[in-house]
């Protein structure tokens, strides 16, 4: 098969989370299977592309008000991957990917719908796959369109879609005056199609008019049916439940591996766990804690500052938690109340809290290896890879039980010495602390301590298994277009 995956951001050549890490390794896991692989995402500012070439130099996009003209650019990629760049500089030439800190550009809605546009008009030259897989809302115009006005183009008679929700919350709302300035129909606005509360939902869309919904763990996709986590798009999620799973992320072990990662201080395995300790102090010593006892156990945090990961749960403890046993190291950015409550903690206690306020791949790894807990308490995950990285480095969560932080994490069982992790149900300080304690009694026990960690360790969640289950769903998807066009 021929698969298309369509997104808004891509490693190594641009990421702001964890959407990006996925579409670095999902590609490379479906093509080391042998299927033929594209990768489309927008040739943003930063953007550099090794051995740039223009493959396609002109694509005609309408707009209500005049037409915009993109090329697809093209460099040198991986064995079985083809990678194309939507370059159209009035658009993606800007600092950032989606916003400002003063919020998102106010164009975003045509942005990505001359991106899903042209990613349709260049398949047909550079190759029709048989599946689109699209990812968050910034692509969902890919599957409406295909449903609409490109339903009797015979160039796309066999492509199928599959749509992945990374983050429900995220839908792409805007007013519904949009829909002509990009040229869709009205009858588009109806509360069967794309219309939520008065505006325009590119989620919704996609949700109706995809072949087939995934999301990032089997706890997500139940999760986002309830009122609770479905945001609004429950209902619709319920009517398209038999063409929906939650199929969990895995992780690229190339990179997060404490036996052969170059930015940790030593390196170490479950079998000989001596480096952890070396790779302790030298995060201590980076985080400026010299002075830190490191026999008190050390938490790792590495986030998005935002009520969304828990942080006001740690809000409620975080003056009480510097006064115990215990130390923090801290990695983020996000919320300026979050920002700073860490950064007033970490002056008055310098030996308990180590932060640092800014995305950095390094210090993110060396959290991972040098942390004796990670801390995940969030009050909705659609998967979490920061709990997977951290089993894999003996590093063991402590996470609230709510989807991907759910399904990776075993609680720990000191009669049976089994178990990966902690975690708690209640979205509360009390349960939150509890939970930490629990841990914390636990290390104390150094034979059971390293147990946990060693469970944690040799836990796989490579893409290897992952990347099975799309392929299952790319053929389901497939065999249904292909019986289609028999009948």
């Amino acid at each position: 098969m021929h698969i298309a995956f369509v997104a808004s951001e891509c490693v190594p050549f641009a990421k702001t989370g964890g959407l990006a890490d996925v579409l670095g390794a999902l590609p490379r896991a479906i093509a080391a299977a042998g299927h033929q692989v594209s990768v489309y995402v927008p040739r943003y500012r930063r953007t550099r592309i090794p051995g740039e070439r223009t493959v396609v130099e002109s694509i005609t996009i309408p707009f209500d008000d005049r037409y915009r003209f993109a090329s697809i650019l093209s460099g040198t990629g991986m064995p079985g991957i083809n990678f194309f760049f939507v370059d159209y500089p009035p658009f993606f030439d800007r600092e950032g990917f989606y916003g400002t800190s003063s919020g998102d550009f106010p164009d975003n809605a045509e942005r990505f719908a001359l991106f899903c546009r042209a990613v349709l008009e260049a398949s047909k030259i550079l190759g029709v796959p048989d599946i689109f897989h699209c990812h968050d809302w910034q692509t969902a115009l890919v599957p409406v369109l295909l449903r609409t006005q490109y339903l009797e183009d015979p160039a796309f008679r066999t492509a199928g879609t599959v749509f992945t929700i990374h983050n429900i919350g995220h839908q792409g709302l805007f007013p519904p005056e949009i829909l002509p300035l990009l040229t869709l129909p009205w009858d588009l606005f109806t509360i069967t199609k794309m219309e939520f509360f008065g505006n325009v939902n590119f989620l919704k869309g996609a949700l109706v008019y995809s072949d087939f919904i995934s999301t990032v763990s089997r706890r997500y996709s139940q999760e986002i049916q309830t009122t609770e986590f479905g945001f609004g798009l429950e209902g619709v999620l319920k009517e398209r439940a038999q063409d929906l799973a939650g199929i969990l992320n895995g992780v690229d072990y190339d990179e997060w591996n404490p036996e052969t990662d170059s930015l940790i201080a030593a390196h170490y395995r479950a079998d000989d766990l001596g480096g952890k300790e070396l790779c302790k102090q030298d995060l201590l010593t980076s985080l400026g804690m010299e002075s830190a006892d490191p026999r008190l156990p050390l938490i790792g945090i590495i986030s998005r500052f935002a009520p969304q990961k828990g942080f006001d749960l740690i809000g409620q403890l975080v003056d009480r938690m510097a006064r115990e046993d215990v130390m923090f190291a801290v990695l983020g950015s996000g919320d300026k109340v979050f920002e700073e409550m860490f950064s007033r903690v970490a002056h008055r206690a310098p030996d308990k809290f180590g932060l640092r306020i800014a995305y950095d791949n390094a210090m993110a790894h060396k959290i991972q290896a040098g942390a004796d807990m990670f801390l995940m308490p969030s009050r909705y995950e659609p998967c979490g890879l920061g709990q997977i990285y951290s089993l894999r480095y003996g590093t063991v969560p402590i996470v609230r039980a709510t989807g991907g932080l759910d399904d990776t994490i075993d609680p720990w069982d000191a009669r049976t010495k089994k178990g990966t992790g902690f975690k708690f149900q209640e979205y509360t300080g009390d349960a939150l602390l509890r939970t930490a304690h629990q841990a914390m009694q636990v290390y104390r026990d150094p034979a059971s301590w390293q147990k946990l960690m060693r469970n944690g360790m040799a836990r796989d969640f490579s893409w290897r298994s992952s990347a099975r289950e799309y392929i299952r769903v790319y053929e389901r998807v497939r065999q249904r277009h292909v019986q289609a066009i028999l009948v």
